[in-house]
């Protein structure tokens, strides 16, 4: 059963609006800058400890900056971090659905291995994070039919999360709704999912009542790792879907291709007056290629394209892990993407290779490769500007962009049995901030460089909101 709410504020309403909700993009960016980030920390073997939520000074000014301030253990064991996200944000200003007397003030934090969702307060201490509710599996089990949660998004009328199967591990996978105020697990979302059996990532365009949801398995083709007959049996997930947002209907499928496989992180076009998006493929069966594609809508159809391409990179067996050695090549391994609130500029983590990349989508179906970081890496290693004596493993992995769009942060670990995968010698975690140029230049900070001991990073979440959390329902 899920905790009583006891714990949670005795008025969890505001009567006036949370500073932090932006009716457009443009007032988010005008926003002041972060001074915290939330940080998911799990722990290596998910036997000898629980994992964590940290707190990192983000701040410049601050004499703690680059430091981690706090760190709240969960109580059980087995949980696996990996996404979470805000109760509330600048959705609830939408004039459909309007809330706009909740407050950011919880971060949702489910663990995808355990199917258990924490509700975590941040308030009054940004930096002292209190556990307030407990979401037990067999809450979600009972009332959604799903199992490992993912991605969570506030949205304008509950809490929308992913979860990538059904509770026996199989499929199909999809969506399902906590309510806002007490944080109770309503139910599934879709009233016709069609022919959708894969899941993964979900966001909108709020706008047009449409929402888009991708696909990479389900958790019995990747909890134990990778599989190399399912991938080459081309059955990850290689499609998008297009639903009906208000009537919860299932409207389109779009597939890349069976050689595309693994369709995971979607980011749409800010601005509710555009209907773009790009999605990240992992890894080409070609030629272990990475691609980028870009959706959109034209003369009220959904159309999608490949617009990006990144190459595998040529490699000695010896350097590679027993995954890649006949390959004799490192696959950029794309697995996150972010998009600047101005829908100009799309950074890329290629996990594999170890490079951030950044580029101008001004012009979204001509997109221009403006910069390149280096960091870690399967067979690189680039060490930081900091410490360039000492090689650093993992790769950029979740990548999570300022409001402003002037400061880009970068984890390292993706999945507790993928890392082993790709990185056997350990992921040793690490995160680290690069400043972002007007001129379209990348420049990694050397005064930030976050190293903890006893856990891998993933999800970044910034105080305020970042680039990947709100919705905005007014064109700016």
């Amino acid at each position: 059963m899920a905790n009583s709410s006891f714990g949670l504020s005795t008025n969890p309403l505001r009567w006036t609006i949370d500073p932090t909700f932006y009716p457009t993009a443009r007032l988010a960016m005008e926003a002041p800058a972060e001074r915290y980030a939330y940080v998911a920390g799990l722990a290596p073997d998910q036997k000898s400890r629980s994992d964590a939520l940290y707190v990192v000074d983000v701040d410049p000014s601050s004499p703690k900056y680059g430091q981690i301030l706090s760190r709240t253990d969960l109580p059980d064991i087995g949980d696996e971090l990996h996404h979470f996200g805000w109760n509330a944000c600048s959705a609830a200003l939408c004039p459909y659905a309007p809330h706009p007397h909740v407050e950011r003030r919880y971060l949702i934090v489910p663990g995808i291995r355990s199917s258990r969702i924490h509700v975590i307060d941040t308030k009054p201490d940004p930096t002292n994070l209190r556990i307030v509710k407990t979401i037990e599996p067999e809450e979600l089990f009972k009332r959604a039919g799903y199992s490992r949660p993912h991605t969570v998004h506030c949205g304008p009328d509950g809490i929308y999360m992913s979860a990538l199967g059904a509770p026996d591990g199989g499929g199909p996978g999809g969506i399902f709704i906590l309510d806002h105020y007490d944080f109770n697990v309503l139910g599934r979302w879709e009233v016709d999912r069609g022919p959708q059996e894969l899941a993964y990532d979900f966001f909108w365009h709020l706008g047009h009542d449409v929402l888009v949801s991708s696909e990479w398995g389900t958790p019995r083709m990747i909890e134990g790792g990778l599989q190399p007959e399912t991938l080459l049996g081309a059955k990850y997930g290689h499609q998008i879907h297009f639903w009906n947002l208000r009537k919860r209907k299932h409207s389109k499928s779009l597939d890349l291709g069976s050689e595309h496989q693994m369709v995971l992180e979607l980011r749409p076009s800010h601005d509710p007056t555009r209907t773009f998006g790009f999605v990240g493929v992992v890894v080409s069966l070609k030629d272990l290629s990475a691609s980028i594609w870009l959706w959109r809508e034209r003369s009220g159809d959904w159309e999608i394209k490949k617009v990006i391409e990144i190459p595998a990179q040529p490699a000695d067996a010896a350097h590679l892990p027993p995954l890649l050695q006949g390959f004799g090549a490192v696959p950029p391994l794309l697995t996150d993407l972010a998009l600047s609130l101005d829908d100009r500029w799309l950074y890329v983590s290629c996990w594999g290779t170890g490079e951030l990349h950044r580029y101008d989508v001004s012009v979204p179906d001509q997109p221009k490769l403006t910069a390149v970081v280096p960091i870690g890496g399967i067979v690189k290693r680039t060490a930081h500007p900091s410490r360039p004596a000492e090689p650093l493993n993992g790769g950029p992995q979740m990548v999570e962009v300022s409001r402003d769009g002037k400061r880009v942060y970068l984890t390292n670990s993706l999945y507790q049995s993928w890392d082993e995968q790709f990185y056997p010698d350990g992921v040793r975690s690490w995160m680290v901030k690069a400043e972002a140029g007007p001129d379209g230049s990348l420049r990694l900070d050397p005064r930030f460089l976050v190293q903890p001991g006893d856990h891998r990073l993933h999800q970044v979440r910034l105080e305020g909101g970042d680039t990947s959390s709100d919705s905005f329902c007014f064109p700016s």
